[in-house]
């Protein structure tokens, strides 16, 4: 009897095991020459390559991916132009693309002005003593401009080998740059004024709720707008008058530094519809260099009385022969119109005069009484104070601020009571109409409609665009 084990017997026969090795070796080379589909498709996502540049110019404007895949999801890596995809290849062989800080003249300051800051704090951040502030603003009477400090205003500062103070400048404006330098003598000072490019821009706009709302969306500043409820204030009341659904076309000039807009200029034309009739004005500088506004056929825009001394005011009171009076309590004609806006709101001189009165008057408080030749004269009253050199005697133009908008007087809250006389009659001033001024000479009529004629075409032009586009 021995002790060997018995060998057990093998669990598949000889002829299976020899399959199954066929089989295998089979899968295998089949996976060599096949890849599967999961493989390829993304091989292909990888080598999707980025439009030409021509076709990228078409639509600057496409915001999603010009390559927007499963990889791009997957992988931050994306296979451009036939590149590898070797994220260790491409760390080795693309170039360093952080740049280096600027290296600045070893003198050379520059400090950006915080909320708090003070030319003595400034000084005192690039390493300057207090007393070189006192040196340079004692040095020369324009230096004390560099005090008036805006917030992220760049000072600059050019400092020698010992540390003292050579040059200082300052952008103060898209425009405008000073600068002070130091001489033997002290420092001289110096402002350096860019002359921009001017061109034409065109605006339109239709009014929703408020004048000024409709302005701003159409891209007019606040003073463009004042300029135009000015040109057309003669005509058009935009105290009372304005109306949603009104609209208007302005084309005027404006100012570029570098391609930046940096201001705008004079309204060479303007056009507005109000209650369905249409109001046109174009700005013409005759041969004598008399600037005005006209209609588009030459007449004169400019009247002898604007409609409304105040921009932008509500009426709260009319002109009546028997209102009662607020604070009397008792039934008082009532001569004039009265205009409510927020205190300090600036008033206007309806027209060219001289002053009768600048003082106290009943009643009607502080007071401006101008009269405008033999015929007119115009009543200013409840007024808080009047404008700098106003006073009783002095001449006025049309448009110039004579006062502000207070509660002086017998006012129950801050208005203009404003009255309009004729040959010493009172008259409503909302109905009365006033003379017009001369029109284009005829002398000149030619040259004005050389020029006025291309601005309203481009006004019927522009928008006339603008509708066909906004019908697609």
């Amino acid at each position: 009897m021995t002790n060997e084990t018995p060998k057990a017997p093998p669990l598949y026969p000889k002829s299976h095991l020899l399959a199954a090795s066929g089989i295998a070796a089979l899968l295998s080379l089949a996976l060599l020459v096949f890849p599967s589909s999961e493989v390829e498709a993304k091989k292909t996502t990888l080598s999707l390559e980025l439009e030409s540049p021509a076709d990228q110019l078409k639509d600057e404007s496409i915001a999603t991916p010009l390559v927007h895949t499963q990889a791009d999801q997957g992988s931050p890596f994306v296979q451009i132009d036939g590149a590898e995809a070797n994220t260790e290849q491409a760390a080795q062989e693309a170039p360093a693309t952080e740049k280096k800080p600027e290296v600045k003249e070893p003198g050379h300051r520059e400090v950006t002005v915080s909320r708090g800051d003070t030319l003595s704090t400034l000084f005192a951040k690039v390493g300057l003593p207090a007393n070189a502030v006192h040196d340079l603003l004692a040095s020369n009477k324009q230096a004390k401009q560099f005090s008036q400090l805006k917030h992220g205003q760049v000072l600059q500062f050019e400092l020698d080998k010992d540390g003292q103070l050579t040059s200082l400048h300052s952008k103060v404006s898209n425009l405008e740059t000073i600068r002070l330098t130091k001489t033997a003598k002290g420092y001289t000072f110096d402002r350096e004024i860019s002359k921009p490019v001017v061109r034409t821009a065109y605006a339109h706009g239709v009014i929703k709720s408020s004048l000024s709302a409709s302005a701003q969306r159409a891209g007019l500043s606040h003073s463009m707008t004042m300029d135009m409820a000015k040109v057309l204030g003669y005509d058009i009341d935009f105290a009372q008058d304005i109306r949603p659904g009104d609209e208007f076309d302005v084309v005027y000039e404006q100012k570029v530094m570098d391609g930046k807009v940096v201001g705008t200029g004079n309204i060479l034309s303007a056009r507005f519809t109000n209650r369905g009739k249409t109001y046109t004005a174009v700005r013409y500088t005759n041969k004598q260099g008399n600037t005005s506004y006209y209609t588009a056929d030459g007449n004169s825009l400019r009247k002898a009385f604007i409609r409304t001394p105040v921009d932008f005011a509500r009426i709260s009171s009319r002109f009546s022969a028997g209102r009662k009076h607020p604070i009397l309590n008792k039934i008082r004609a009532h001569k004039g119109v009265d205009y409510a806006a927020p205190r300090g709101t600036p008033i206007k001189a309806a027209g060219d005069g001289r002053i009768e009165l600048a003082g106290r008057r009943g009643g009607y408080g502080n007071t401006v009484i101008i009269a405008h030749g033999n015929s007119y004269k115009t009543l200013y009253g409840h007024m808080q104070g009047f404008a700098k050199g106003i006073k009783t005697g002095s001449n006025v133009k049309q448009g110039q601020i004579i006062g502000y908008i207070g509660t002086t007087g017998l006012s129950t809250g801050p208005h203009l009571h404003y009255e309009f006389q004729v040959n010493g009659v009172h008259v409503d001033p909302l109905s009365q109409k006033v003379p017009m001024a001369d029109p284009i000479a005829k002398n000149e009529r030619q040259r004005f409609l050389q020029q006025s004629q291309p601005l309203i075409a481009r006004m019927d032009q522009e928008k006339a665009t603008m509708l066909a586009a906004n019908k697609r």
